[in-house]
């Protein structure tokens, strides 16, 4: 891990940004965080949009937990961004608008073609992100995964013991090798879904919170579209992750 840039923002907080390689990232410490006393981190997730444009959400994502005392960490995801074009990743999107637009069901070979390949590059490298982070001593666990991808976040709660505790969002399309995943997972979950979300498939929204094999689960449903997610479920997650990782 390399770091290339550092500001200081309101109320403290640090902003990092740094390479794994060919991989960006972006690291948040609360103003709390010492060698004295190391902070838990959460992993934001987003969606492959580049993390340029996602920068301010993910940054009132971060002010918000370093609030809490945590620190908060993402990397850009493969073939998004400044990062290589990814030609399949490409064939994929192009064929998930042309079936959006048409006004159909969006058919699973196009859903496995998109989001799989994805879950297989990305996952070791967020893993690989882990072990750099904790290798820091202002950072000393436990672990959180919170956003972004939600086949990601199942992969990496199946695979990733360090993880203790995930915030999912219910607003991408799954394919359905992940449903058997979801069954594999048994980290406490916080499951965010937008009932109105105009891009998810709510019903296989609810089959996939039911798939989960976590003893405590919680399912927080609002009204509203995909980027309409009121301050208060903001706030019921930021409860959880406290709950978890203090």
């Amino acid at each position: 891990m390399h770091f290339t840039s550092e500001q200081r923002l309101d109320g403290g907080v640090i902003e990092r940004e740094f390479s794994l390689g060919e991989i960006p990232g972006v690291l948040w410490m609360p103003a709390s965080a010492s060698v004295s006393a190391p902070v838990p981190l959460i992993l934001l997730g987003h969606p492959p949009l580049g993390l340029r444009r996602m920068h301010p959400r993910l940054v009132a994502r971060a002010r918000q937990s370093a609030a809490e005392g945590f620190a908060t960490a993402t990397i850009e995801l493969p073939g998004s961004g400044d990062r290589p074009r990814w030609d399949a990743a490409e064939q994929a999107r192009a064929d998930l608008r042309r079936a959006m637009e048409a006004g159909g069901p969006v058919g699973d070979e196009i859903v496995d073609a998109l989001v799989l390949p994805l879950v297989d590059k990305a996952v070791p490298e967020w893993r690989a992100a882990l072990d750099a982070l904790l290798s820091l001593p202002e950072i000393g666990g436990p672990v959180g995964y919170s956003g972004g991808v939600i086949s990601i976040g199942i992969r990496l709660a199946v695979v990733e013991p360090r993880i203790k505790a995930a915030g999912l969002f219910a607003g991408s399309l799954v394919p359905r090798a992940m449903f058997e995943e979801a069954r594999r997972v048994t980290i406490p979950l916080h499951v965010l879904l937008q009932w109105d979300d105009e891009g998810n498939d709510r019903q296989a929204a609810l089959e996939l919170f039911d798939a989960f094999g976590s003893k405590e689960k919680t399912l927080h449903a609002n009204m509203g579209g995909h980027t309409g997610v009121p301050q208060f479920a903001g706030d019921d997650a930021g409860r959880f992750f406290t709950r978890h990782l203090r």
